[in-house]
């Protein structure tokens, strides 16, 4: 299977500070994009990224590098049964979550990230699993009405659904919120709107 997604674009009210903050903070190049914002928002936008890396470093790292840069702690970085991580909250609004499922470090820190995953929070995770597979994208792990995670083959960026409600929680805001989600997913749905509202558009040419 080809690249599913290519790259993320967040709609930011100021381009500048955001440029400045997330190559500070993430240095993730042409996997994220910026366009300026042209709608309006408020409370949980329905998304998280992710940036999975491999030890607990790495984790201390990235978040360390974020709030120096102008983030926001939601949740402070701490060991759980499957791993490591912290949730901040960016200038511009969206909300990342850095972790690892090592629990022992073994290499000397870096901002280095092996993954970053859009988590889209759905009001129904079956039938937005079942836009994303009717478009061809197949399902790697599936639980339910609560979790999917999607088999993106060879992209840069993966793809999951989690209920609503339950991927605020586990982001540690209010599940309430309106307006735009302030993001577009470039890639291989070209332009197209999901159940909840999310934008694809076509992979930007790199030349």
């Amino acid at each position: 299977m080809n690249s599913t997604i290519d790259s993320i674009t967040l709609h930011v009210s100021d381009i500048p500070a955001a440029e400045a903050f997330y190559t500070q903070a993430f240095g993730l190049g042409d996997r994220l994009r910026l366009r300026p914002a042209d709608a309006d928002t408020s409370g949980f936008r329905g998304y998280t990224l992710s940036l999975v890396v491999s030890q607990p470093a790495n984790v201390h790292a990235l978040i360390e590098a974020a709030v120096t840069s102008g983030a926001t702690v939601i949740k402070p970085i701490a060991k759980s049964l499957w791993g490591v991580g912290g949730t901040v909250q960016a200038p511009d609004g969206a909300i990342w979550k850095v972790a690892t499922t090592a629990k022992k470090d073994i290499a000397p820190a870096s901002r280095s990230v092996d993954e970053i995953i859009l988590l889209i929070g759905a009001a129904d995770v079956v039938a937005s699993k079942s836009f994303y597979v009717g478009r061809g994208i197949p399902v790697a792990k599936s639980f339910g009405r609560s979790y999917v995670q999607f088999d993106t083959g060879t992209s840069p960026i993966g793809l999951g659904l989690y209920r609503h409600s339950s991927l605020a929680k586990d982001a540690g805001v209010p599940a309430t919120g309106s307006g735009s989600h302030r993001l577009t997913v470039n890639g291989v749905l070209g332009a197209a709107v999901d159940p909840d509202g999310f934008v694809w558009a076509p992979a930007e040419v790199r030349v």
